[in-house]
């Protein structure tokens, strides 16, 4: 039964002993297949390189700013984004394949509410060789961790373009519930960008992990590195 206030009003749960969450820190991030490192300045070329190619203007559609065509265009965007009051970003070095030991992506948190304890992951760019590996899945994995577990935040966000359809099924791969659409939320390179809202709550996370850690298992690949049963089906509409 819904809770009532002595005025008769229906209130939400309590949450007991909620306090102001520490603020996101850049750190290291270890895991089996990728290294999630605070960006600088020293990962820029590695970068430019991964995700500025002359056939990597896809990445960049749905960003900001289009594909930079230099190093130094690069450099000053990933300046601004280190710049920015409220971001904390990181450079995503996968530990195996082609690129290992390179900076292959990057991702930020943003939009940190330490009051409410809410963040959301954002600036998600992969270059080719990090695309659909379980690198980039325990990526993802280990910031939705570091979030939930370590900092204790209650709510985890994924954003995206309406129309960027590669987002929007990565989020729901990786267990976010999709809520609704924010019309006209900004104009994104002169263009009109309708916003898809995800996300994963602490009640929701322990089963998300559990998912996250039976998928990144060795266990769960074959000798060529294919998937043995894929991260997709733990989320699937039952009916």
């Amino acid at each position: 039964m819904p809770e009532l206030n002595p005025f008769g009003q229906t209130v939400g749960d309590p949450v007991p002993g909620w306090e102001t969450r520490p603020t996101p820190e850049p750190v290291t991030l270890e895991g089996r297949y990728v290294r999630v490192v605070p960006l600088s300045s020293a990962y820029y070329s590695d970068l430019f390189a991964a995700v500025c190619g002359p056939d990597d203007g896809p990445l960049w559609t749905y960003r900001p700013v289009p594909r930079p065509t230099d190093l130094p265009a690069l450099w000053m965007h990933l300046a601004g984004v280190l710049d920015t009051p409220g971001v904390v970003t990181f450079g995503l070095v996968p530990l195996e394949g082609e690129g290992a030991g390179r900076a292959g992506g990057i991702a930020s948190y943003m939009r940190i509410d330490p009051t409410t304890g809410q963040v959301e992951v954002a600036g998600v760019l992969l270059g080719g060789r990090l695309q659909r590996t379980r690198a980039a899945t325990e990526a993802i994995h280990l910031l939705m961790r570091h979030a939930f577990d370590d900092l204790g935040y209650r709510r985890f966000e994924w954003k995206c373009d309406s129309l960027n359809e590669p987002s929007r099924r990565a989020a729901a791969r990786l267990g976010f519930v999709h809520e609704g659409r924010f019309r006209h939320h900004m104009v994104t390179q002169g263009r009109n960008r309708d916003t898809d809202w995800f996300s994963v709550t602490d009640a929701e996370w322990p089963q998300v992990r559990a998912a996250h850690e039976t998928w990144l298992d060795p266990a769960n690949f074959g000798p060529d590195g294919a998937q043995r049963t894929s991260l997709s089906a733990a989320f699937a509409d039952p009916c």
